[in-house]
């Protein structure tokens, strides 16, 4: 089989470059978009000026304020961004049918079977780059590759407004000299576990036998054994499955205690049924759960097997959650888990958010 040919956009610092374009006063200053520091709000993205002094997104507005105490902070206009979002995307589908969005500024797209720019994808990622700056007058960086892992991967590796090919000869040496940070699905404490094993590359893990990973790491150990060696099967899909439908409340003043969080919990239960409603979803649940946040930022989720929602049932889940730390709450979230196929509703990162 021919190798496949991926490319992964990914828009630059997309919110605040949007702010940018429609204020060009704010492209020579250090700019968040986010919430207010006095509701705790956090940052969604900034731009690269900011991220000069430390500042990343869902870093608290307080800490980058602190950080950088010139930074200019916006609120978010999702409308804006999905305006946006939405031309991006139907320039993404003038060059093929397989686009795989991942949020409103990123997607993957599989161009093995285009024939725009007599089917190089290298040329194919640069006219597309070029037509977000023309049409939505922000720059876009992309990643060429056989797979969606290396792609991604790509993608950052020449950020801002960059490109970046691997080609199929050169995945096993790209691969070889990354971090194992870098792998999808690795996360903190994954990488630390690597770490303290003596893995620190790509190259490193290779060392180690498919058995030797799966007694360390459960199921996820072959997909280590397979993203280390730059294999990745997955297939670029317009579909995507719903995992899980929540909804979450940051609060301004920490909720001191069981029973105000309790007083709390209808309100957010609406707010669940309505949004599984639009999801569609209902007929898959299988689980429920629900989140808390602490004063001390320490976190805590509780779930239980479950086919519908139910707000008495979702009380013993944040009883429980709640007397792992009697502390004061500045988070509260309710949600349920999907089994089967649900269909994938876009929805904002601040819905649900105060601040």
């Amino acid at each position: 089989m021919p190798a496949r040919k991926i490319i992964h956009c990914d828009c630059d610092c997309f919110y605040a470059s949007v702010e940018m374009r429609d204020n060009p006063a704010l492209r020579a200053v250090p700019l968040a978009v986010g919430g207010r520091a006095d509701q705790r709000g956090v940052v969604a993205t900034c731009n690269y000026e900011a991220r000069r002094y430390g500042i990343h997104s869902a870093m608290a507005t307080a800490q980058a304020l602190k950080l950088c105490p010139q930074l200019v902070v916006v609120r978010p206009n999702m409308e804006k961004y999905r305006v946006a979002s939405r031309q991006i995307l139907a320039i993404y589908g003038h060059y093929t049918e397989l686009v795989e969005p991942l949020s409103l500024d990123e997607a993957y797209l599989d161009v093995s079977g285009s024939s725009h720019c007599k089917g190089s994808a290298t040329l194919i990622a640069q006219e597309i780059r070029q037509r977000i700056f023309d049409t939505v007058g922000i720059t876009a960086s992309a990643g060429i590759a056989p797979n969606k892992f290396v792609a991604k991967i790509a993608s950052d590796w020449n950020k801002p407004d960059g490109l970046f090919l691997v080609r199929p000869a050169e995945v096993d040496a790209f691969v070889a000299a990354l971090p194992v940070k870098k792998l999808h699905g690795v996360g903190k404490v994954t990488a630390a576990k690597l770490n303290g094993l003596g893995v620190q590359t790509c190259a490193d893990l290779r060392s180690w036998s498919m058995l030797e990973l799966q007694q360390q790491f459960g199921s996820f150990g072959a997909r280590l054994h397979d993203l280390c060696r730059g294999i990745d099967e997955r297939v670029v899909s317009s579909e995507r499955e719903r995992k899980s439908v929540s909804v979450e409340e940051t609060y301004t003043v920490d909720v001191p205690d069981l029973p105000a969080c309790l007083a709390l919990l209808p309100e957010l239960f609406d707010s669940l049924l309505g949004r599984i409603e639009r999801a569609e979803a209902g007929r898959h649940i299988h689980k429920l759960f629900a989140k808390i946040k602490f004063s001390d930022f320490q976190q805590t989720t509780v779930e239980c097997l479950g086919t519908t929602p139910d707000l008495v049932q979702f009380g013993h889940l944040l009883e429980t959650g709640y007397l792992r730390r009697h502390k004061p709450v500045r988070l509260l979230g309710l949600g349920v888990r999907l089994g089967e196929e649900a269909s994938l509703e876009q929805l904002s990162l601040f819905t649900g958010i105060n601040g």
